[in-house]
């Protein structure tokens, strides 16, 4: 298992191991109270619980060995399961919120021991911020010093997108839920935590639309990352062997790299030496990037010049 999918990995257990814990206090909590607010919170908490299985399967199937029907591997599969992900949370985190949030609007009843749900959001607070920690931590590793808006756009690892996006989501939410539920016992009035039910789901919502936007073009087929590709390039133009890089495509395949070279190449003394050329450049490239599973070079001529 590649560095990359290690850092994953863990990150996603943090926030497995911090969201079963929160879940089922949230839920305890939510029952004892009355809360719509806690109820919401809670049935985010166990959508994120399942969120991370479908992580953890995608990062399984991702590993199957190459097959006739799958000659390039199972490497974007993780790119499904993000998706999946991104669709429970948008409709089981947070359109079941606004609808509950909703419905206690139209029916508002008072809390039982707010103090309690207080309490129980406060400690998930704590637990969710340890998940986001460990997201931080292997985001860090491999930001290259990227602000974390940056690396969002940019990144090509979907699963440790999506648990960094999830834990920020939850801290907001709790926050939310927090705050509405204080209001409610504050003022008396029931209806601050049904609107802090309905603040909670539309949040879930937005965070996982963008989501689906970044993982829409995981899926559509992404170049590597903008300075990998560049540094390829770079590192191809750098061998004496290839005068120019004519055109370069780089294809993110989950965890692996697949790369295809158009380039002209410097005189040869036969077709063989040709060849001989291009194989130090390939092999090159793929000690430099591991993950590069794929090299096609072509050498060719800029039309109109040779």
């Amino acid at each position: 298992m590649s560095s990359h999918s290690d850092g994953s990995t863990k990150a996603i257990f943090y926030a497995l191991g911090a969201n079963g814990g929160i879940a089922i206090a949230k839920f305890a909590a939510s029952l004892y109270t009355g809360s719509g607010a806690m109820l919401a919170e809670s049935i985010h908490s166990l959508a994120d619980c399942t969120n991370q299985v479908f992580l953890l399967i995608g990062l399984k199937e991702a590993k199957k060995p190459v097959d006739e029907l799958h000659p390039m591997g199972y490497g974007r599969v993780v790119y499904f399961w993000a998706m999946m992900v991104a669709l429970l949370l948008f409709f089981l985190g947070g359109a079941f919120s606004v609808m509950e949030g909703i419905g206690h609007l139209k029916h508002p009843e008072p809390l039982s021991s707010p103090v309690v749900a207080l309490a129980v959001l406060g400690i998930s607070v704590v637990l969710e911020g340890f998940s986001l920690y460990g997201a931080m931590k292997e985001i860090r590793k491999i930001s290259h010093g990227k602000s974390f808006a940056k690396w969002f756009r940019e990144t090509r690892q979907s699963e440790l997108m999506v648990v960094a996006g999830e834990d920020i989501a939850a801290l907001a939410g709790l926050s939310f839920a927090f705050i509405a539920v204080l209001l409610a016992v504050v003022t008396g009035n029931p209806v601050w935590d049904a609107v802090g039910s309905i603040a909670v789901g539309v949040l879930l919502m937005i965070v996982a639309i963008f989501i689906v936007r970044e993982v829409k073009a995981m899926i559509t087929g992404e170049s590597a990352a903008p300075e990998v590709h560049a540094a390829i390039k770079s590192h191809i133009e750098s061998h004496p062997e290839v005068e120019h890089v004519i055109n370069l495509i780089t294809l993110q395949w989950g965890e692996q790299l697949m790369i295809a070279v158009q380039a002209k190449m410097r005189q040869q003394a036969s077709d063989a030496a040709l060849v001989d050329a291009i194989n130090v450049v390939e092999e090159s490239l793929q000690r430099k990037w591991p993950q590069a599973k794929w090299c096609f070079f072509e050498p060719d001529v800029l039309a109109g010049k040779d």
